[in-house]
């Protein structure tokens, strides 16, 4: 990451307060929720019953160091099916990176093969990269923030 995008990271949590925020369901789940910046409807996940059913429900705003937490959870955790859903982030489309990433992997420079977003790139390994691709499969249901029609999708894992 560059040292501006630290920066506006670093303002954003302070003057902003967006907090990092992931919620643990049901650690024999595995099927796990990224509701991308839709905040409010991460809350609905962590204030019903519906957790009991994943492992866990997170949010991702940016292309980089959410995605970096994404690959060491997989990496620490068995096999997941991740449901991505909610609305992108303007500007940085995560959603999208994750997606690019888990299709194309990186490249020698640890940027996301084909990916348009201003700062795709990470710290993990290849391996770990490698190990999400093998081992995580994704939902896209992107721009969906209907927290029934989520959940329902959510049953049938």
């Amino acid at each position: 990451m560059n040292i501006l995008g630290e920066i506006i990271g670093d303002f954003c949590k302070v003057i902003l307060l967006i907090p990092e925020e992931c919620y643990l369901g049901n650690p024999n789940s595995s099927t796990a929720v990224c509701t991308l910046s839709s905040i409010n409807l991460l809350k609905k996940f962590v204030n019903s019953k519906i957790l009991n059913h994943i492992s866990i429900a997170g949010r991702l705003l940016s292309e980089n160091k959410g995605i970096d937490i994404i690959i060491e959870y997989v990496n620490n955790n068995q096999k997941i099916t991740l449901i991505i859903c909610g609305k992108e982030v303007w500007g940085h489309k995560a959603g999208y990176s994750l997606f690019q990433l888990h299709q194309n992997g990186i490249d020698k420079n640890n940027k996301i093969i084909n990916s348009t977003n201003p700062d795709p790139f990470f710290n993990v390994s290849k391996s770990k990269i490698q190990y999400f691709q093998n081992n995580v499969s994704l939902v896209n249901i992107i721009d969906e923030i209907n927290f029934k029609v989520i959940s329902n999708k959510i049953k049938t894992f």
